[in-house]
This record gives structure tokens, sequence and C-alpha cells, in this order.
């Protein structure tokens, strides 16, 4: 017998948040905007669709046609459902936020609609990644929205290549769907994935290596012929694509802070703290480089940070060296 995403949360449910239906059907609409997402990226060649849109984001980038019905497919499937509070995009300036009580609006959800974009051109996988948080009882909604990473009740994200697979954590262990085309549902494939402890790869953008700190530039010579051993470089540009290799086949990702983007590049609420929370469930790690991921209180919803995440072996000895 299978078991769709949605079986497995209400499996899992009383253990989640002790409540009644509600993180299933917000979790339904996750799944409705990626099945959206997936079949556009699908038929991209044969429509018009690739390309960009003629606008930059909040970020200064070109978006790309897709990121446009990623974001809003995400924003009609979240917002539609009276358990979400507020919903925050990387694509957008401010959080969209909705007039319901705590009581009902007990959830914020933080995500990249697609992560990657740039690749669609030239049909590399691509993805999208979320983070839920539980609204707080006291404060104002901004304050629920900038609370730190170990503070969120679930994370994941959908990868769309050859298959199109969602990975998720509740902070019950990691787990992985693929979508069965044939029936229109993700069907669990792996239960509980474990980062092996060590791992063949390392993965970072080397035409940064000019611009970082010594400290990464003498980590990355040790993974490439020093005293540990020969590692293989594997590295897409696709974050998603990236930390899911990693997820599987062990190693370690980097994306060090640079003389031009000392505060890093990659953004904490929407891409960090989603993959560091799945790192950890899983026996990885994920640093800044100054402490763990996790730990970092949000100053705004698009700060960015450096981003190290991987097996515990590859970032125990980057602790080492950069402790030295």
């Amino acid at each position: 017998m299978i078991t769709t995403v949605q079986q497995h949360i209400q499996q899992q449910q009383a253990d989640i948040t002790a409540a009644s239906g509600t993180f299933s059907l917000l979790l339904g609409g996750i799944t409705l905007a990626s099945k959206m997402i997936e079949a556009k990226i699908r038929s991209a060649g044969l429509s018009d669709v690739l390309g960009a849109f003629g606008q930059t984001n909040v970020q200064g980038e070109a978006q790309q046609k897709l990121d446009v019905f990623a974001n809003e497919a995400l924003l009609h499937c979240l917002g539609v459902r009276d358990m979400v509070a507020a919903l925050v995009s990387e694509e957008d300036e401010e959080p969209v936020t909705f007039a319901r009580s705590s009581e009902n609006g007990k959830y914020i959800v933080v995500f990249d609609p697609l992560d990657g974009s740039s690749n669609i051109d030239v049909n590399v996988n691509v993805g999208t990644i979320f983070s839920i948080l539980k609204r707080q009882p006291e404060g104002d909604l901004d304050a629920s929205i900038l609370q730190p990473g170990f503070k969120q009740v679930a994370a994941g994200y959908v990868v769309y290549g050859p298959s199109t697979v969602l990975v998720y954590t509740t902070g019950n262990g990691v787990h992985s769907f693929t979508l069965d085309p044939t029936i229109g549902a993700f069907v669990l494939t792996t239960e509980r994935m474990q980062m092996p402890q060590q791992g063949p790869y390392y993965s970072t953008n080397e035409a940064n290596a000019a611009q970082w700190p010594a400290e990464y530039r003498s980590y990355v010579d040790l993974l490439r012929g020093g005293s540990e051993g020969a590692y293989s470089s594997r590295y897409i540009g696709s974050l998603v694509a990236d930390f899911h290799r990693t997820l599987l086949k062990g190693g370690i990702f980097l994306y060090p802070p640079t003389a031009k983007q000392p505060g890093g590049k990659l953004r904490l609420l929407y891409e960090a703290n989603p993959l560091a929370f799945i790192a950890e469930q899983a026996g990885g790690k994920a640093s800044s480089g100054a402490g763990r991921i996790l730990d970092i209180k949000p100053e705004g919803i698009h700060q960015r940070t450096p981003f190290m995440v991987g097996s515990a072996r590859e970032m125990e000895l980057l602790e080492q060296v950069l402790a030295r």
C-alpha cells in the first residue's frame, strides 16, 4: 500500500501540533501549489513562460516569468486557508498579512517560490523552499515572523527534476515523497532520511574563492587534496539541487562570506533556516561560520547570511579550521 504525504502528515499530526486537521490542510496548500508549479515547468519549453518577466524583485534580481507564476500559485493556495496569518516570499518586499484572529490564523509560511529560476532556460533543476512558524500568542505579527530558526514547526523543499521530490520535516525526522503523475499525489519513498556522516563531495562556487576569508580557502584546499584526501567538486548553482545531493550523498555545501558580500548572499528565513532544520534532523549540521544557523535572531525578512551545511564530519573539520 502507498502512503501519500497527506496521510503521512495526518499520522504524525498529534505529535506535530497537538491540533486537529489544520496542519495537514496547510501542507496541502503547499503540495497543491507545487503541483501547479511542476506542471508549468514541465511545459515551459512549449509555452511562453521562459525568460525574464521584465521586472526586478526586492533583492534587485531580474524576475523570471516562472518566478512570478510560482509566487502567485503559493500566495493563492495558502492565502485562502484560514490557518494562515502571514505569507513571506522572496519576491515580495513586505509580508502578505491577513486579518485573522490568533485563534484561527495560527501559522506563518515563509518561502522561496522558485529557487534557482535563472537556470530554467537551460533546463537545470530548480525548487521551492518553505518554512512554517507558529504565530506567537503575544506581540505583533512582525515579531512572530522574525523568530530564530529553532522555532520552526516544519520546513521542506520541492525539487523539480527528472522526478518531482518533496522533502520535509516537522522535527520528527526527515521524509521524502515523489510525485506520482499517474495519481497526482506525492507518495512516500524514504522515511527518516539520514545524511551520511561523511561524503565524497564538496559544493561551492569556486569562482568566488579569491574573495573568501583565507580560512575557507584553506578548508577547500584540505578537501581538494590535502590531509583529508581528494574530494570531488559538484556545484549546480541551484541551492535546492545542491542541498538535495548533499542530503543524499553526504559532503558539504558552502556559500562563505565574500569581500563583496561580507554578510553572505543566501537569505536566512527562507533558504538557510529551512535547509538547516532539515540537515540537523537528518544528522547533519549547518553554520554561518560564526555559529549555528538556527540560533540566529532575524532582524529583517530578507536578511542574508553565510551558509555552510553538510555531513557531521565535514562540518566538524570546518569548525576546526575556522577556530584556528
